[in-house]
């Protein structure tokens, strides 16, 4: 079954973020778009180049009134000490997710049990707590910041703009699609 449009399961977790340890629960992230940035493990390779990119593109999402949540399977003392001991960790400003007890990773279908670690997926949540937004890449193949925000562009679009369809590499401004019968067989 997929986790399109259904709602970000209960969960409570400590998070790394802006120097300090702070909850995070599926109710606080009510109210505003959410991504929810699954990686293997800290102190890894594709890793930091992902967070980094992130870190790269974080103000065009607060733009948008999106928070990041980067999560993975360590601790929040190993996401502080990740933090404190790489160049490209630091730069982040968005909340680093522990998920030690693997509760979040199942929640969101990602856990690799036999490894206690998360694939990368990302989620986009609506400000609801619906996921909108699913992808899952193979642990060896990293993701596309910018990808991501033209994703989030198109979910924000489609949820401001109902009765409209965002197009195969829409991108914000351009033309978009009103379904009905008269574009049938004539895209």
């Amino acid at each position: 079954m997929s986790l399109i449009n259904t709602p970000v399961k209960p969960f409570k977790a400590t998070a790394f973020h802006n120097g300090e340890f702070v909850e995070v629960t599926d109710e606080s992230i009510k109210g505003k778009w959410s991504v929810f940035f699954f990686y293997p493990a800290d102190f890894t390779f594709v890793c930091p180049t992902e967070l980094g990119d992130l870190a790269d593109n974080y103000a065009e999402f607060q733009k948008l009134g999106v928070e990041i949540y980067s999560v993975s399977t360590d601790t929040h003392f190993t996401h502080k000490a990740w933090h404190d001991s790489s160049e490209t960790i630091n730069k982040l400003r968005f909340p680093m997710i522990a998920d030690p007890t693997l509760a979040i990773s199942r929640n969101f279908e990602v856990l690799i049990e036999e490894a206690g670690l998360a694939e990368r997926g990302t989620f986009v949540v609506d400000p609801q707590g619906v996921i909108q937004i699913v992808e899952i890449n193979a642990g060896n193949i990293g993701r596309n910041a910018e990808e991501l925000l033209r994703k989030v562009k198109a979910a924000q679009y489609v949820a401001a703009h109902p009765n409209e369809v965002c197009p195969a590499k829409w991108k914000e401004g351009e033309k978009t699609l009103a379904p009905s019968l008269d574009l049938v067989g004539k895209i």
